[in-house]
Formats: C-alpha cells, structure tokens, sequence
C-alpha cells in the first residue's frame, strides 16, 4: 500500500508519534478539533449571509483565498507569525491540493443543484466508511476495530433517520453526485496525505501555498462566470460586513483545517465534518425560519454521540510494534 514519503526533518511536531503522547501534544490535537469544529459548523451561515448580500459565490470564495494568503504573508512578513518562503518545490507541491479543493467545491454545488441538504447529508454520512477502507489500501492504517465501525454505521444510519423525518430522499442528477463523492474521497485521502508528506517551516505555510494557489484558480473561475454580476452589485454595508466576515472566518478554517488533517487520520477527519454539519444544522435551527422536527433532531443528537464513541484506527506499523512489546500503544495518532 501507497504511504506518504518520511521527511528527514520538519520543524512541526510529527504527527503519528509510536510514543504515548503527552498532555502537550493531547492539547495540541484538542485546540486544533475545536478550532476547526467551530469554523467549520459558522463557516456555511456565513457564507450564506455573504453569499445573500453579495450573490456572486466565485467571488465570495476568491475573496477568501486572497484574505487567507495575503494576511498570513503580511504577518508573516512582520515577524508575527513563522511562515514559508516563496519556493517552486513547495508550490509544486501544493498545486493538487489546491486544485482538489477547488474541485470539491464545485462539484458540492452542483450536487446541491440536483439533490436536497438532507439527501446530500446522508450521502456524506456515508464517506467515512469509504474513506476508512480506502486507508487502510493506501495509506496504511488499520481497518475500524467493531467499537469504530458501529459508530459509523450509526453516524449513517441517524443520518439516513434525519432525512425520513424531516424532507426526503431527492436525486435528480446521480452523476454529480457519484462524481462529488469520487472527489470528496480523493480530497480527504490526498491531502492527509500530502501533509504528511510536504516538509513545511509551519502551518502557516500549508495556509500560504494552498490559499495561493486557490485564488489564482478561484480568480479565473470568477473572470469567467461572474464578471456582468460584480458590475451590477449594489454594495452596501451589510454586504461588505458580511464578505468581511467571511473572510476573516476563512483565514481561521483554513488555518485550523490543516492543523486537525496533520493531527488525526483522515477518516476521523471526515467524521469531524460531519459533525460540523449537524451543529450547522442546530444553528440554523436558531437563527433561521425553517426548524427541523423533534425527531430529525433526535437522530442528529444520536450521530453527536457516535462521533464521540469513533476510535480511530491506528497505522499498521504501530500496531505491530505493540505486538512486538517495543513500545506503549496510544489512543490518539494521526
């Protein structure tokens, strides 16, 4: 099985260390979940309310990229904050990343297009198990133990209770979403393992070389698409607070994304999301006019604690160390 490529050296702690980890490194790992679990779950109402008052969503999204490379190197050049020179080697690197998230991007809204929110919640409720398999062929991880794999087929199964009670199963176009699903899968793997596997100063680096290359994309996608919309937008102040929000939003998710990839495996990564999703749902809950039932949200609550209960799976090597007595197991690797 394919495995990222061991840097010599790297000046980030190594994720996946075979020792027990200490309380540095669980705090590590905490502050990157919840820094990425509340980005993520403010990230799709703000991008609503953005996209509301500004409706021009390329634009919306080249906005972010720039705010995000242009503020890290700004900071950067301060001395604030460590971040990478300006290197082809790296911008080589990162040109698939880029190129997969956007592609990810696009290919969710045009899934959204042809299939409603719940129906495309249960089919991402789905990709953890997809996910983990395609991990444990590629990138050398252990299949769930049972615990794990009953914690993904209750996230499925709740996902799949949400959309019987509140909406219903609406596809009108399965070939987005089978290629939606093909690149979700591609993105999750691909860039864990690219991150583990591209020698960076920080991770404000990964933030810098990814954001750049995505506004370069992003900035051709909206010359081609959105050029007689921004000519004709009323700017007013809520638009411009709300594009401003976002893009402050997006140098935090993008900052906190990296940090929990180079911190778990990718399916706990996937699961993450998901769960970022479900608490999307409960704030839309409060803040907006359609509520979901009593019992749509009972099967959400319960897909919260499977999440909770998922073990993630160890790599193979480590595992066969601890056959071998050479060293402690941990509960917590990349």
């Amino acid at each position: 099985p394919l495995r990222p490529p061991t840097p010599r050296s790297q000046s980030l702690p190594r994720p996946g260390s075979s020792r027990m980890p200490n309380s540095a490194t669980l705090c590590g790992n905490s502050f990157a979940v919840v820094g990425y679990g509340i980005c993520s779950s403010l990230m799709l109402v703000v991008n609503k309310l953005a996209v509301h008052y500004l409706p021009a969503p390329s634009f919306v999204l080249l906005t972010q990229f720039f705010a995000s490379w242009f503020v890290v190197k700004a900071f950067g050049q301060c001395g604030a904050i460590e971040v990478d020179a300006l290197e082809w080697r790296k911008l080589r690197a990162f040109l698939p990343i880029s190129a997969a998230f956007l592609a990810c991007v696009y290919a969710n809204m045009k899934t959204l297009q042809f299939a409603n929110v719940e129906t495309f919640i249960v089919f991402r409720a789905s990709t953890p198990l997809a996910i983990s398999i395609a991990e444990w062929w590629f990138l050398g991880r252990e299949l769930p133990n049972a615990r794990s794999l009953a914690c993904l087929v209750v996230l499925l199964c709740s996902a799949v209770g949400y959309m019987f009670f509140d909406s219903q199963f609406v596809v009108h176009g399965y070939i987005w979403v089978a290629v939606w699903y093909a690149i979700f899968c591609f993105d999750q793997l691909y860039i864990k393992f690219a991150v583990d596997g591209t020698v960076v100063d920080s991770n404000w680096g990964r933030v810098f070389y990814t954001n750049l290359w995505a506004s370069i994309l992003a900035g051709a996608i909206t010359a081609a698409t959105e050029p007689r919309t921004l000519m004709t937008v009323h700017w007013t102040p809520y638009s411009l607070g709300a594009l401003g929000a976002s893009s402050a939003l997006g140098v935090g998710m993008s900052y906190f994304a990296f940090l929990c990839r180079a911190s778990v495996s990718a399916t706990c990564f996937t699961i993450i999301g998901n769960v970022c999703k479900v608490l999307t749902v409960f704030i839309n809950v409060l803040i907006w006019d359609k509520h979901a039932s009593r019992e749509g949200l009972g099967c959400l609550a319960i897909s919260l604690v499977a999440a909770a209960l998922y073990e993630q799976a160890p790599k193979r090597q480590d595992t066969e160390a601890t056959r071998s007595g050479s060293y402690l197991p941990v509960a917590s690797t990349s």
